[in-house]
């Protein structure tokens, strides 16, 4: 029973996906237009942080949607295809769970920060014009 649901739920993200997908491709916001000087200083702000995500998680998709929005440079990386970052994100973190906010300090201090409204106001609070 339990492999019967598990084959229904993957073929409900196979054909939901690609749409949720194409959605978001659809209504993307438009970034924020910054002088460069201001822009450059907030790439290199983001250069320490890292955004582990999962595709067509829609929580993920919240998250980039906002740091479209806001016209972040901040690295992704897709910790479900990808065995290298799954693991990082477990070793540094504790636990698969996406979307996830990788930010490295100054003085070495690394932050991993879950959950998609937290990861949003953080942005929203550091960024936001």
């Amino acid at each position: 029973m339990k492999i019967l649901f598990r084959l229904f739920f993957k073929a409900v993200r196979l054909i939901i996906g690609p749409v949720i997908l194409f959605i978001n491709w659809l209504t993307m916001p438009r970034g924020v237009h910054r002088p460069i000087e201001e822009q450059q200083r907030i790439d290199e702000q983001t250069n320490n942080m890292t955004l582990y995500q999962f595709k067509t998680c829609p929580f993920c998709i919240k998250v980039r949607r906002e740091k479209k929005r806001l016209s972040l440079n901040i690295e992704i990386r897709d910790a479900q295809h990808n065995q290298e970052y799954r693991e990082q994100l477990l070793q540094g973190g504790g636990k698969i769970k996406v979307p996830c906010l990788k930010t490295n300090d100054g003085n070495g201090q690394t932050t991993w920060l879950y959950n998609s409204n937290n990861i949003i106001q953080v942005l929203q609070d550091k960024f936001a014009t």
